[in-house]
């Protein structure tokens, strides 16, 4: 089992420099592979990026002498992450592979030619770079690569190392968890958690910032500055949402044995257009994402139950089901007369619905018919 880290880097003008260079040189090599395999496939040849690689370290990186002061491990990655993209075009997993932009997804991969890179602490010593500090102390851990990328005006080390499970003590056996737009997570022990809806709060903020880049010189000092406020004001959009995210699905881990949820269509709920904004906010996708691997991490078992099962048409206590249409808040059983929140009766639907699944590797569909009620 492995567990991957990503952390910004405190640099200085000279250390972001050298990141600069080194993305730079990832991105040229990337680039010229492309454009040779784009050639050479019009012309009815498929060449691998081996061959790419080989051609161009007998015939192309003699020519540059500035390349011999950078890492030759970065134009090694380039080749290889070219291979991976021209192999998922070819398998139907990928678009057709593009150029790179500069100052778009900058970022390069080096290792240290075989032998361990070894992170302590707040400061680390990385092939040909050398010392560099972070924000943030690392744990004593060992990898063998790293990948140094670009966010905003901020450099970012991240890495993956060997991690073994630890499973922690449960307060909870069996949980429903039922995913909406008004509250994030509404769990059926009657916790409700709401979410941090970023960007709906900072929507006017960062329609102000991309007016002010609209406004300035296309590659001037000003338009640079304006496209780093505007990144920021995203970046800090995106980071309170997966602090959500992470905080809510380490307790459900952690503290709960069983957990249900529900396999969303989100594209389809995205088509929704009323909707599709504070949809995207919550971040469903990412929720499920994060808890799947994290129910290994602490010795939890996720069911996804399926997403046509009608937990929010079903009454918990008596099982008649009757029409919800999104806009009542209120499950009213025409039959046993429970009165109860929407969602919180959804998600003790959920829990009940362990029982009449099928678990396999950690995970399981309950049957059942209807729409889905999203």
């Amino acid at each position: 089992m492995y567990k991957a880290l990503k952390t910004k880097l405190k640099l200085n003008n000279h250390q972001k420099t050298l990141m600069a260079k080194h993305a730079g040189y990832s991105r040229w090599v990337y680039n010229w592979g492309l454009a040779i395999w784009i050639e050479a496939y019009k012309d009815g040849l498929k060449p691998s990026a081996r061959k790419l690689r080989k051609l161009f370290t007998n015939h192309v990186l003699p020519q540059y002498p500035w390349m011999n002061q950078l890492s030759s491990k970065v134009y090694q990655y380039a080749f290889i992450d070219l291979g991976v993209a021209i192999a998922r075009f070819f398998k139907g997993l990928g678009a057709y592979p593009r150029f790179k932009k500069k100052g778009k997804h900058d970022s390069f991969t080096i290792d240290n030619s075989g032998a361990p890179i070894k992170l302590s602490g707040l400061r680390h010593k990385l092939p040909k770079l050398g010392w560099v500090k972070t924000y943030e102390p690392l744990p004593d851990v060992v990898t063998k690569k790293i990948t140094i990328s670009r966010q905003a005006d901020g450099w970012y080390l991240s890495f993956h190392y060997e991690h073994e499970s630890r499973p922690t003590p449960k307060q909870v056996d069996v949980v429903g968890v039922d995913l909406g737009v008004k509250a994030l997570a509404v769990l059926s022990t009657g916790l409700v958690f709401n979410g941090s809806k970023p960007y709906g709060q900072a929507k006017r903020q960062l329609a102000r910032e991309a007016r002010n880049l609209s406004r300035k010189v296309f590659g001037s000092n000003n338009w640079y500055k304006a496209v780093n406020r505007l990144a920021k004001k995203h970046q800090r959009v995106a980071n309170i949402r997966k602090d959500t995210l992470h905080k809510l699905t380490t307790y459900l881990a952690k503290n709960h044995s069983t957990i249900v949820i529900e396999d969303l269509n989100v594209s389809g709920m995205m088509a929704n257009h009323r909707l599709a904004a504070s949809i995207a906010d919550q971040g469903f996708y990412e929720f499920k994402r994060q808890l799947e691997y994290k129910c290994q991490w602490y010795g939890s078992e996720l069911v996804i139950v399926d997403r046509f099962y009608p937990s929010s048409q079903l009454c918990s206590a008596c099982g008649h089901r009757q029409k919800m249409p999104l806009i009542v808040r209120t499950y009213n059983c025409s039959e046993c007369g429970l009165i109860l929140d929407r969602d919180l009766n959804a998600a003790i639907n959920l829990k009940n619905a362990v029982g009449s699944t099928v678990s396999a590797c950690g995970r399981s569909a309950a049957d059942g018919s209807g729409r889905s009620r999203k």
